[in-house]
């Protein structure tokens, strides 16, 4: 599923093609799934002929901010994504598809905008998981307000963030992956902070030192800001990261150093930790 990062690249993507640019044509897909709580015919029509004055994002939410509202919102759920003409989509770590879809637009598009600039941009989603809405006021309509703060772009302050771990009796990876808690981050990131803070996921929040929670804090952090100045591209995420030793449950998994990969469930997701390094 794609998390912070992948979803910053793909608000990256949609600035450099859509930002300061006016709406020429939309096409839209019959989905009455994806297009959430509103018609297809209804987004093309408030789209075609609007500016686009910026692209923004939250955790893994993206919308564009027209020159006037309503103002199109994006989640890519599972499989979704930003795409444009010529440019290899991002495969995901957690993808066994080999190779891309050569066509254009691509199969399962959802969404496809033309810029006044002859810029194209489309949304796809296999899975139809994903979804495109309207909002009038998107920071402050669900779902952006019921959202925690995201760690790229709100980290707290350590006094705010041991504020909020305080009195948290469940798992911590079900913390990490509360959206309420912290917006953006899946199941990838939570294992590769509690990884590298060495903490083990079983354990409840209330449960962490005061250095724990630093570290938690601080890897958090930290990790995020590495994957998203790589542009989400696994293939240049630090070698000795659990991300790449971690997927599809392999029964000999092991770290760079050679530590047995032990998974488990946890707040409904695989969970892959290291028992010798995670107390």
């Amino acid at each position: 599923m794609p998390e912070l990062p992948e979803v910053e690249r793909g608000r990256r993507l949609a600035a450099e093609v859509l930002q300061g640019r006016t709406i020429a044509r939309v096409k839209c897909a019959e989905d009455r799934i994806v297009f959430d709580g509103v018609a297809p015919s209804t987004v093309c029509r408030r789209l075609r002929g609007a500016r686009v004055v910026a692209v923004h994002r939250w955790g893994k939410q993206l919308w564009f901010e027209l020159d006037s509202a309503p103002h199109p919102l994006f989640h890519f759920g599972m499989t979704g994504s930003f795409r444009r003409p010529g440019e290899k989509p991002l495969k995901l770590a957690s993808s066994r598809r080999k190779g891309g879809d050569p066509g254009w637009p691509p199969r399962f598009t959802k969404i496809h905008i033309w810029a006044d600039d002859g810029g194209e941009l489309v949304m796809t989603n296999s899975r139809r998981l994903g979804r495109i809405r309207l909002r009038k006021d998107p920071r402050n309509e669900p779902p952006l307000s019921d959202l925690g703060f995201d760690p790229l772009l709100g980290m707290p302050t350590p006094t705010e963030f041991r504020r909020l771990i305080a009195g948290r009796k469940g798992n911590l990876k079900g913390l990490l992956l509360d959206q309420r808690f912290a917006a953006g981050v899946g199941n990838w990131i939570a294992d590769e902070v509690l990884f590298q803070a060495a903490i083990d996921p079983r354990r409840s929040a209330d449960s962490l030192a005061p250095d724990e929670v630093n570290r938690l804090r601080s890897r958090l952090k930290s990790i995020i800001a590495k994957a998203v100045a790589v542009d989400a591209d696994k293939e240049r995420f630090p070698r000795n990261w659990l991300f790449h030793y971690r997927w599809f449950k392999q029964e000999d998994a092991r770290t760079s150093r050679g530590e047995r990969i032990q998974f488990v469930d946890l707040a409904g997701r695989t969970t892959a930790w290291v028992p010798t390094r995670q107390r």
